[in-house]
């Protein structure tokens, strides 16, 4: 019996892939005139587009609507365009100038700054360091020295790019753009001591670095014979407030009614011992000389005016935008190390 014959199963008919409705570079290209590179150029390195092009095809990003995915060209080029910072916090304003000039650097090449916040107590610092890698970012930027062997080696193991700064070191990490903590406790010593006052003391707060300039400061007023034996010191809980400096420095007065000059950890540390001195009736700088660090953008406008030490905060973030963008694109730094110094301001306080 002949068998019956058998006809083919014809492949089911595929749907239609409805649109998502979202907007391609290739939408912009078509309404900006140019090619679907030149928007990339725009959107990944405007620097390299010439001026009219940019202006017509960002016009373009804005009337279609366009936004990137940045999700898909970091898993298709590998790099993420994302870099971490990590401040010991970000109430405190003396780094605010770094992280401003850092982010507005990053993002004339099109990178995208991501803010963490570490503390002033380095215990948590291996977690807090892998948590930033596990972003994958093409940089890490930190305002401080990494102390853990164990998180300098994870760090130098993965080749990610990191800057680290406001400290030095004579072994950094990777990169570093800083300044000694040292030399400025000293360089305020020997001011003081130019300044003709016998009997200084310090108001700061318990972070590190202050630690070290504050270490500096009694060593080096000791050896021009300045002082009272041990540095009156008042420290309380870094970030310092203004009411926390203020009563940090009700309590040194309380207890040493002589003080003539004061050193402090911050510039709102300064303005707390300021305002703390003035309620007491003390005339500054006749009967009290004051001295701030960071030159925060009051500081000039207290009454009166604050002597305190210049950081280049706008240098710093420069240089360490700078430096990851090159080493995330393929060069090699001419420096890996740099000391920015640092100036004493002097003004009405003093």
């Amino acid at each position: 019996m002949p068998s019956p014959s058998t006809t083919p199963t014809p492949p089911p008919t595929r749907k239609a892939r409805r649109g998502t409705g979202r907007v391609t570079l290739a939408d912009v290209a078509k309404r900006a005139e140019v090619s679907t590179q030149t928007v990339s150029r725009v959107l990944n390195t405007p620097q390299s587009v010439p001026p009219a092009t940019l202006a017509r095809v960002r016009q373009a990003i804005r009337d279609c609507g366009y936004v990137p995915d940045r999700l898909a060209g970091a898993l298709a080029s590998g790099r993420s365009r994302l870099v971490a910072a990590l401040v010991p916090t970000i109430s405190g304003p003396v780094f605010q100038e770094t992280l401003q000039a850092l982010s507005q650097a990053l993002a004339g090449r099109g990178y995208q700054l991501m803010l963490g916040e570490s503390g002033y107590d380095d215990a948590d610092e291996e977690q807090l360091l892998e948590n930033l890698l596990s972003r994958r970012p093409d940089g890490i930027v930190l305002t401080r020295i990494v102390q853990s062997a164990a998180a300098r080696e994870r760090l130098k193991a993965t080749g990610v790019p990191v800057v680290e700064t406001w400290d030095l070191c004579a072994d950094p990490v990777d990169m570093l753009i800083g300044f000694s903590h040292q030399a400025v406790g000293h360089e305020v010593a020997e001011f003081i001591a130019r300044l003709g006052r016998r009997r200084p003391a310090m108001v700061t707060g318990d972070d590190p670095r202050a630690g070290l300039r504050r270490a500096a400061f009694a060593t080096r007023l000791a050896a021009l014979g300045l002082g009272q034996g041990q540095l009156p010191t008042a420290s309380a809980k870094a970030p310092l407030t203004l009411g926390a400096a203020r009563a940090a420095f009700a309590a040194l007065l309380d207890d040493h009614p002589d003080i003539d000059a004061v050193f402090c950890s911050t510039d709102v540390a300064a303005w707390g011992v300021v305002t703390e001195a003035q309620s007491r009736g003390l005339k500054i700088p006749q009967d009290l000389a004051v001295i701030g660090f960071g030159d925060l953008s009051f500081a000039k406008d207290l009454l009166p005016s604050l002597t305190t030490v210049r950081i280049n905060g706008t240098a710093m973030g420069k240089q360490a935008a700078q430096w990851i963008m090159d080493r995330a694109e393929g060069l090699a730094p001419a420096a890996r190390r740099l000391d920015i110094g640092f100036t004493l301001v002097q003004r009405g306080s003093t």
